[in-house]
Order: C-alpha cells, then sequence, then structure tokens
C-alpha cells in the first residue's frame, strides 16, 4: 500500500499527550504507539523496502504499517527515497536523529531479556538478531577474537566485525567476511543464545572463525 493512500483520518488520527515535560514522556509520545519503536528497530542497519518491513514484522498490517512510517517521518525520524534505476524501489530509512535511538533499543532489548516471561521461541527478524549481538556481546571473550562474519537472511547479507573487544553491524557484500552464515535468525540465536549445535546452520569459509564468533555472547542473568 502506497502512503499517498492513508486516508486523511488516519493522519489526523488524536494522540493523547501524557502532558508531561520530562523527556521519557515525549520519548513515548514520538515512539511509544503499536509497532512504532519495532519498525524503527527494522530501520537501524540501513533502508528497507515497504515490502521487507511486512516481511520481518510479519504481525503488522499493511495499514498500520503505513500510518506508523507517515507519522515517524512527519517526527523526523524517518525518511523516504527512490532507489536510482535500475531498482527505482522507494525505500525508508531512519533519519541521522533516529538512528541516535539506537543505543536505547539495544539497551531496552538486554533489559527486557532478563523477563522471566521472555519467550526467545517468537519469531525474529535478521535486523533482530543482529543488533543482539551488539548487546549481548561479553567483552572478556570478544578481546580474544578478530574476524568479520557475514550472516544472509534471504534477500539480506549483514556483516559482524569484532576487534579490540568491540563488535560492529552493518551491511556488507558477503566476499567482505571471513566466513558466511546462511540460515533463519531463529536458528542463529539458538546457536547462538541457547546451545544449540552449529550444523543446524550452512556456513562457508572460516568455519571454526565461525564457530568461535557465535560462542562471544552471553544473555543476561534472569530478574528475580
Amino acid at each position: 500500500m502506497k502512503l499517498e493512500k492513508i486516508t486523511k483520518a488516519a493522519r489526523s488520527e488524536a494522540r493523547r499527550g501524557y502532558g508531561d515535560a520530562c523527556g521519557t514522556a515525549h520519548a513515548l509520545e514520538l515512539i511509544g504507539d503499536r509497532w512504532a519503536l519495532l519498525v524503527l528497530r527494522e530501520l537501524l542497519l540501513g533502508p528497507r523496502r515497504f515490502s521487507d518491513l511486512r516481511q520481518d514484522l510479519p504481525g503488522i498490517s499493511a495499514n498500520v504499517l503505513t500510518q506508523r512510517l507517515v507519522e515517524l517521518e512527519d517526527r523526523g525520524l524517518v525518511k523516504r527515497r527512490r532507489l536510482p534505476p535500475p531498482a527505482s524501489a522507494q525505500v525508508y530509512e531512519a533519519t541521522p536523529w533516529g538512528l541516535e535511538a539506537g543505543p536505547m533499543i539495544r539497551e531496552m532489548g538486554r533489559w527486557a531479556a532478563r523477563s522471566p516471561n521472555h519467550d526467545p521461541s517468537l519469531p525474529l527478524s535478521g535486523v533482530s538478531i543482529m543488533l543482539s549481538f551488539t548487546a549481548m556481546l561479553d567483552p572478556q571473550r570478544a578481546r580474544a577474537f578478530t574476524g568479520a562474519i557475514a550472516f544472509r537472511f534471504g534477500e539480506m547479507v549483514y556483516v559482524a566485525r569484532v576487534a579490540d573487544g568491540a563488535i560492529a553491524i552493518a551491511r556488507a557484500a558477503e566476499g567482505e567476511a571471513d566466513a558466511l552464515v546462511t540460515a533463519q535468525p531463529t536458528q542463529v540465536a539458538a546457536v547462538a543464545y541457547g546451545g544449540a549445535p552449529a550444523d543446524i546452520l550452512t556456513i562457508e569459509g572460516d568455519t571454526a572463525r565461525a564457530h568461535a564468533f557465535l560462542k562471544l555472547f552471553t544473555l543476561p542473568e534472569k530478574a528475580g
């Protein structure tokens, strides 16, 4: 569904503010609507097409996704542009200010992972698992590892680079990494966090380095 087709009623939907000058209250007014934060999360690693967002947010309807994108654009967190030929597709991307929400989203994910009610078996997007690496990296383990591992989820390829105990995630070409892991995001999570055997993944290149990379992450202890 194209953004131009969104109704005036959806644009002018009444939103109730908190009447609170605290920045936290205003943050909720910016990204507290249902799905808004997850839409922004999916844009943290680069621009996406509308169809990409629908695929990785399977619970959202086209109408709600359209509305959230319009609202995030109106608030200065998201912008849209058209790719040059031959693609000529319209994509959505986070603005520089929108990208500043990245650390907050990362820490929120780490904090929520401590919940006894967190269900790790639910669907997971490629962006989600890659961002989780930045939240769950064990600095001690990472200091002994240097390398770049690519992950292919459908058409999307991301590369995780670890050096000097730190990790950086970006979209990149498959050839820019020591190894390429092809799998579903939930399978990668099962290996990195659940102790599943790595042979459920398809790994090309330096298999030993890929295995070592997947052991760099630890989940926080559950609360209470």
